[in-house]
């Protein structure tokens, strides 16, 4: 088992995936990792829909890039007009929901994404916190394609697949604090 502190400090996002599919065994332990995550008042307001259906892959990454182009946000058409990948082609992706009435969904859900990308990391299996999902979420017809619970609201997107390449080695500054006594 890698040490915690080992895991940390070496992961990445991963935008390069192989074709080949992960284990369910994995996919059970990274979402394991999601459910231990802490909540506020410990509502758990999460639900995540396991996505390996290549057909709905391309849809989500097609329709996504094509409610980008039309949104009037510079920065998104620009993604858009790249024809990047948003899913980074990863053989599977979890869509990250919360309760609609939830207290604190989005530090609840994100505490749950950290912990789920951290397990994927520590079985050597690449992740990226997708954002640009988002775009998806934006029309109601392809949330419904997504099979999410009435009262849920999706928020966010992890890709997992296993890695075309080892992560880079990275410092990172460490100034953004002060202490206390």
């Amino acid at each position: 088992m890698k040490d915690i502190f080992d895991v940390i400090n070496n992961r990445r996002s991963t935008r390069s995936y192989k074709e080949e599919q992960i284990k369910d065994d994995e996919i059970e332990k990274i979402l394991d990792a999601g459910f231990m995550a802490p909540t506020a008042r410990a509502a758990k307001p999460w639900h995540f829909t396991v996505i390996q259906n290549k057909d709905l892959l391309k849809y989500i990454n097609e329709s996504s890039l094509k409610i980008m182009s039309e949104s009037g946000d510079e920065f998104l058409e620009s993604i858009a007009k790249s024809g990047q990948n948003i899913l980074h082609n990863a053989p599977t992706v979890i869509v990250v929901s919360a309760q609609k009435d939830a207290p604190n969904m989005q530090a609840d859900s994100s505490a749950a994404i950290e912990n789920m990308l951290l397990a994927a990391e520590g079985l050597d299996i690449g992740s990226c916190w997708l954002g640009l999902i988002q775009a998806f979420f934006k029309d109601e017809e392809n949330i419904k394609k997504l099979e999410i619970p009435e009262d849920y609201i999706p928020l966010y997107g992890v890709s997992l697949g296993y890695k075309t390449k080892e992560n880079p080695q990275i410092t990172r500054e460490k100034n953004n604090f002060n202490w206390i006594k």
